[in-house]
């Protein structure tokens, strides 16, 4: 028992990013005190049962923590739990491919993903779930297109092509998609040999060229959230997730690999305590 109502001031550090000089002020323990139940609880590890089978539509995405290493988790897109996460060296195809082999074993089955197109994730995944639908993000679609294109595109084919990827986030129905599809195809009969005949050094030529791939490599999983209606467009779920997870982590700066890879595990579950409690 008094584990247990000590936990509540790891609570507070991990999901609330308390300091230990925070803690001082609030509690009636030491700093000694509170850096040895510290310790004690990111000795262990927490005791949630997640049933991988009752999962179907995943958002998919990593987070950088400087060169130290990446964080990747699956989230239900539907639900927002963290299903499950691994901290690795990097989001890469052999970083990733044992876990997700692992994860299948262990009953994880998934109708869909969504996820931000990462060419070795993609590869992994359809290694690992061949027929698996995945729901390419199109903030990122629309945000990688836009950054090569740039804010001021030097030719009119660059301008109208930036036009169209402002669109994208706001398809909603299946009459948009088709806009968008026939606008798309009017732009290629009407710029595609301009682009061919550009210099290939010339930086309008790899803006262009860059950005026609995007899309046309995207095309086929960019709509499918139009059909399954429980799926979003965007993984902004979990880059909001991290991005509160960079700012509390940050203020616990110096933790060895090993508490931090035990902080993650503490934290993704006490927000899915919080989850499941407001249910």
């Amino acid at each position: 028992m008094k584990k247990l109502n000590e936990q509540s001031w790891f609570k507070l550090w991990v999901a609330e990013s308390f300091s230990i000089r925070q803690l001082c002020k609030i509690s009636s323990h030491s700093a000694s005190t509170l850096q040895r139940i510290k310790n004690y609880w990111l000795a262990k590890n927490p005791t949630e049962t997640i049933h991988l089978c009752d999962y179907s539509y995943l958002l998919l995405d990593g987070t950088y923590f400087h060169k130290d290493g990446c964080c990747v988790c699956f989230k239900c897109a539907i639900t927002k739990i963290v299903v499950t996460h691994i901290f690795i060296k990097k989001e890469g195809y052999y970083c990733l491919i044992d876990w997700f082999q692992k994860l299948k074993t262990d009953g994880l089955n998934p109708i869909v993903i969504i996820l931000d197109g990462e060419k070795s994730v993609l590869r992994a995944i359809r290694e690992v779930w061949p027929w698996v639908i995945t729901q390419r993000c199109l903030y990122h679609i629309q945000r990688e297109g836009m950054r090569w294109l740039r804010s001021k595109p030097k030719t009119l084919a660059g301008k109208e092509l930036r036009a169209l990827l402002k669109s994208v986030c706001f398809i909603d129905t299946f009459k948009d998609q088709i806009y968008f599809m026939q606008h798309y195809q009017a732009w290629l009969r009407k710029h595609k040999e301009f682009v061919k005949q550009l210099p290939k050094d010339v930086v309008a030529y790899k803006d262009l060229k860059k950005t026609m791939t995007l899309i046309n490599n995207a095309l086929p999983d960019m709509f499918h959230y139009l059909e399954y209606l429980e799926i979003p467009r965007t993984t902004n779920a979990i880059e909001g997730l991290y991005s509160n997870l960079k700012s509390d982590y940050n203020r616990h700066r110096g933790l060895s690999r090993q508490h931090r890879i035990q902080y993650l595990k503490w934290y993704f579950y006490f927000k899915n305590q919080a989850i499941n409690n407001n249910f």
